[in-house]
């Protein structure tokens, strides 16, 4: 008997031999949907069949080698040898999961065994993680804090230990699924497998529920949680706490406490890391003639002397007076030094000032970019 010829996989999935990768796994996800045989039901053996042939034209067109095999020799080059056109693959399933998740399908080349380690996932599940937003002044993130807060969290209900199930009843195998965890049905060419509504995959089922936790196994209280925040902390700062979140189920472990800082910013000290900047006035004879300021820093009041001839916008750097580094040393706190220009003068203020500037005498000219500004500034003033 004459054998059948197999359609070009570039007709199958509507493309050109020009497209993309991108291309042919978005035609490939069109094909799947409009062909999938719960879509068409009174058409499924066709629908089976462009289904069947779109998976096998992805399969090969998606794979560079296998492309360039077909592109040159046609279905004749792909069969026998290690390109056979194939069909169904795992690689397939994996990548559009979501197409066979909607319709409850399950990759039928993992067999039995897959379906196995599907039911083993639903027993000794984690707890779930949980989050604790903690706002904190700037001093309090500069030194560090020790407090307590309260949570509410599902804990493990003490009267079943867990189970959800009465005491002296126990669990039971489920009937639906026999304790597989998964029911399974033969669809066509698919095998197709959808977790137990009766047990939610775990294969068993209590046989009275508690009567403390309703048979959730589970229930809520607060708890008073230490927490300690090291020196240094950032907004943004995550600290975890392992094994404070939510209990796990069926001998899980739990899950961890994240608290997510919050810093807020300080009236006059700016952060860039551990490094402090801050931002001084000083008057026009301060700067002149020099003087000694009175500085905030984390730990008090320190002197700073201004030297002599000092200019608006001058930095001077006291070491170690920035913030500590979480992971040791500790940052610098930087001084902005800007001369204020009074905006109004009394009649004495005035009279001195244009004496001074009788004195002081300047051409303004402009000062060359290769030369030193405070060089230009002594031969000024000088």
């Amino acid at each position: 008997m004459p054998t059948t010829s197999k359609r070009d996989y570039y007709e199958v999935l509507s493309v050109t031999r020009e497209v993309s990768a991108d291309g042919i796994k978005s035609a490939y996800r069109k094909a799947a949907l409009q062909w999938h045989p719960d879509r068409n039901p009174q058409n499924k053996e066709e629908a089976e069949s462009m289904f069947r042939q779109a998976s096998e034209a992805y399969s090969v067109l998606s794979d560079p080698d296998k492309r360039a095999v077909y592109d040159r020799y046609g279905h004749a080059g792909l069969s026998g040898g290690s390109f056979d056109g194939g069909g169904f693959n795992s690689t397939i399933f994996e990548e559009f999961q979501d197409i066979f998740d909607l319709f409850g399908m399950q990759d039928p080349t993992s067999g039995a065994r897959g379906r196995r380690r599907a039911g083993r996932a639903t027993r000794g599940q984690r707890g779930e993680d949980l989050r604790y937003d903690l706002t904190m002044t700037f001093e309090e993130a500069a030194s560090g804090m020790k407090t307590q807060v309260k949570m509410t969290r599902r804990e493990s209900c003490s009267a079943c230990n867990g189970t959800g199930a009465k005491a002296g009843t126990g669990m039971v195998t489920c009937q639906s699924c026999k304790g597989q965890g998964q029911l399974h049905y033969q669809q066509g060419f698919f095998a197709i497998s959808r977790t137990c509504p009766a047990c939610q995959g775990a294969g068993q089922v209590i046989r009275e529920a508690c009567a403390h936790c309703r048979g959730q196994g589970r229930i809520e209280r607060d708890k008073v949680q230490e927490l300690n925040i090291p020196a240094g902390v950032d907004s943004g700062t995550r600290v975890r706490y392992t094994g404070e979140g939510e209990p796990g189920t069926h001998g899980g472990p739990p899950g961890d406490l994240y608290v997510f800082v919050e810093v807020k910013d300080h009236a006059f000290f700016e952060r860039r890391n551990s490094d402090l900047y801050l931002t001084i006035p000083i008057t026009m004879s301060q700067a002149a003639l020099g003087t000694q300021v009175q500085v905030p820093t984390l730990s008090g009041e320190e002197a700073l002397e201004i030297p002599e001839g000092t200019q608006s916008g001058q930095t001077f750097r006291k070491r170690g007076k920035g913030l500590p580094n979480p992971h040791g040393g500790r940052g610098d706190l930087y001084i902005h030094v800007r001369v204020v220009v009074p905006s109004k003068l009394s009649k004495e203020q005035r009279r001195l000032m244009e004496q001074l500037g009788q004195v002081l005498k300047s051409e303004n000219k402009p000062i060359e970019r290769t030369s030193s500004f405070f060089d230009k500034v002594k031969d000024i003033f000088g």
